[in-house]
């Protein structure tokens, strides 16, 4: 089977990619797609009720934004360096990307804030990442919080104002280079409403890599290297899940994430279990869904792999119909903008 990355190409005109997030955080537009029929219905995110029903239940992805982004010298010489964190290996142990490059050679060493985080190079991989040894005055993450910056995608051009409306209000697992954008609709008012309608809510973490934003190079779709990323299923989220299908009710993925999570889960054990692990599980048309019923989510990058995972849940038909209806109706794009509740 051949899958062309052109085929999921949209025109996209750039004022459309929402810059700054909206308020309050539900305000924001909600297409509402039927996967079997197509029919779209236009709505507000805080209106997500009307399309809920008791027993129903909400998985979400409570992975943390890290401030991920780093400036800082060369103690050497004190020439600049920018450090992106993607993934801790180990205790104060992580796997960077950092440019200029040629000048984080293994046993180089770096200072952030002043010397408030110093780092060391460890490693160079052979994708060009480096492993990198910090160190600093008591907690790491609080040394993060304090000289970090948010790592935001690159098509956000405006300052982020107040950094927590680039976190779901219910996160708390430390870990993401970049927020699972369906949540941030949520408000804690909202999820409370919710709850007392009967419809339940459950978590998973996975912490979301920057390869979310690489882009898809091979022009035939299978070729392409999905990105692995680490994902964990609590015993209690399980149980929920398997009692909401008993009792007849749907599973509603809050995002491509958690979505990820759920099915690669149901693809490796062949059913939804406690469990944790790394996934690059590559969701595009033709994959048979294991485990939701429901997805939220926002709209993605063209030629992306976000794309093509909608396309899987809702047809490709569908799925660039209501593309081309959401540009049509000035719909906000991207991290910071609107959403789809696709059932």
């Amino acid at each position: 089977m051949e899958l062309l990355k052109s085929d999921f190409y949209y025109d996209l005109p750039e004022e459309l990619i929402a810059q700054t997030p909206i308020e309050p955080r539900n305000a924001s537009r909600m297409m509402c797609v039927d996967r079997n029929s197509g029919s779209i219905v236009h709505d507000h995110f805080y209106n997500l009720c009307k399309y809920l029903k008791k027993g129903d239940l909400l998985v979400m992805n409570d992975s943390r934004v890290i401030p991920a982004r780093l400036y800082g010298e060369k103690i050497e010489n004190k020439t600049f360096i920018e450090f992106l964190l993607l993934e801790q290996k180990g205790d104060k142990l992580w796997e960077i990307i950092c440019r200029p490059g040629k000048k984080a050679k293994v046993g180089t060493r770096f200072s952030f804030g002043n010397g408030r985080l110093i780092a060391e190079v460890i490693k160079v991989k052979d994708d060009g990442n480096r492993i990198v040894q910090f160190e600093c005055e008591g907690n790491f993450y609080t040394a993060l919080e304090d000289v970090g910056q948010m790592p935001l995608p690159p098509y956000i051009k405006e300052k982020l104002e107040n950094k927590e409306r680039y976190q779901t209000v219910y996160s708390k697992e430390l870990g993401s280079a970049a927020a699972p954008t369906a949540g941030l609709h949520f408000t804690p008012e909202q999820l409370d409403e919710l709850r007392e309608q009967g419809i339940n809510t459950a978590f998973v973490t996975l912490h979301v890599g920057l390869g979310t934003f690489r882009p898809v190079k091979e022009d035939n779709v299978l070729d392409h290297k999905m990105h692995s990323e680490h994902y964990y299923l609590p015993e209690e989220t399980a149980r929920l899940i398997n009692e909401t299908k008993k009792n007849g009710g749907r599973v509603i993925a809050v995002g491509t994430t958690t979505c990820r999570t759920l099915e690669s889960v149901a693809t490796f054990y062949g059913e939804i279990k406690a469990a944790e692990g790394y996934t690059d599980i590559f969701i595009y048309p033709s994959y048979k869904f294991k485990c939701i019923d429901a997805l939220i989510t926002n709209f993605h990058l063209p030629e992306s792999t976000l794309i093509m995972l909608v396309s899987a849940f809702m047809g490709y038909d569908n799925t660039m119909n209501a593309y081309k209806k959401a540009v049509e109706e000035r719909y906000r794009f991207f991290s910071f903008g609107d959403c789809m509740f696709i059932s």
